[in-house]
């Protein structure tokens, strides 16, 4: 572990408390060994790992980046969202409308990206009509998001056809012309300068200008296990770790927010790397992925 709870050094400006119920802690890390990996000397990089449904602790941590942002001096500002915005937490409806229409108030230019998760991928497979695709994400708490869209099954254990063509009509009607568009227009991966942002991962051994789009919202265990450089230092969320997860060749920022209370931001500075975290209730006892 490179990184450590600690008061703030130079990438970390002074925070107020948030007003909402979450607070916000950094956490420092050490100075890279071996090669090291930057971003643009004229912009602060912020990279939010997995919401799934939790706007309380979104607010909180935007309202620090603005603060930190504020603060850094930087020209120039880019906001990562590494998705899974919906499925369990209270209000993965929120959650999309937040992260939608937020922008920034900071100095200079400000950029937002949004990439595209699984449990996104899963949804618009299966307002596509891939039903198969919405028992896969139904089995993953994907009814929590139908939920938060006012769309609540009979039987949430119905798996067959007819109660999922159901379901899938209701959600819908219920999905506002503006989610469905931002959901269809969610990138796949984002790049800054000696980093690569994706949900999940990459596969070792290609090139990145060659991953593909499953493999970079979906992969794991290959992708986890892999000590090979992959052209970049790869940012992903995904794979739940309590702890932001770094190694030589990949960082890791999901927390389970959605069960731990823990939302986690990396922020990026030339050649230094803090973490920003909102911390509120957690809600379950156990996570799963």
């Amino acid at each position: 572990m490179i990184c450590s709870r600690a008061g703030p050094g130079r990438i970390a400006a002074a925070l107020a408390p948030s007003s909402s119920m979450a607070t916000l802690r950094w956490w420092a890390c050490a100075p890279q060994s071996g090669r090291h990996y930057r971003v643009s000397a004229d912009r602060g990089v912020y990279a939010v790992g997995d919401i799934h449904g939790r706007c309380d602790l979104l607010d909180a941590l935007l309202a620090g980046i603005e603060q930190h942002g504020r603060q850094s001096g930087h020209a120039c500002h880019v906001v990562v969202f590494l998705g899974d915005y919906l499925s369990r937490g209270l209000d993965s409806r929120a959650v999309v409308e937040r992260v939608r229409t937020w922008r920034p108030d900071l100095p200079g230019a400000a950029t937002v990206v949004a990439l595209k998760g699984n449990h996104e991928d899963l949804a618009l497979r299966f307002l596509a009509g891939d039903l198969e695709a919405g028992q896969h994400w139904f089995d993953y708490d994907g009814l929590d998001a139908l939920a938060h869209y006012g769309v609540v099954p009979p039987d949430p254990l119905a798996r067959d056809a007819a109660a999922l063509l159901d379901l899938r009509q209701r959600f819908e009607q219920a999905l506002p012309p503006e989610h469905l568009k931002f959901l269809r227009n969610l990138a796949v991966s984002h790049r800054e300068f000696d980093y690569h942002f994706v949900h999940a991962g990459v596969r070792p051994g290609v090139v990145l200008a060659d991953q593909s789009t499953h493999d970079q919202m979906w992969i794991r265990k290959r992708f986890l296990e892999s000590h090979s450089d992959h052209g970049a230092m790869v940012v992903h969320g995904h794979s739940i770790h309590f702890e932001p997860d770094f190694h030589l060749n990949r960082i890791g920022i999901d927390t389970g927010a959605y069960a731990s209370g823990v939302l986690t931001c990396l922020v990026l500075d030339g050649a230094q790397r803090a973490c920003l975290q909102a911390v509120g209730p957690s809600m379950r006892s156990s996570v799963a992925d």
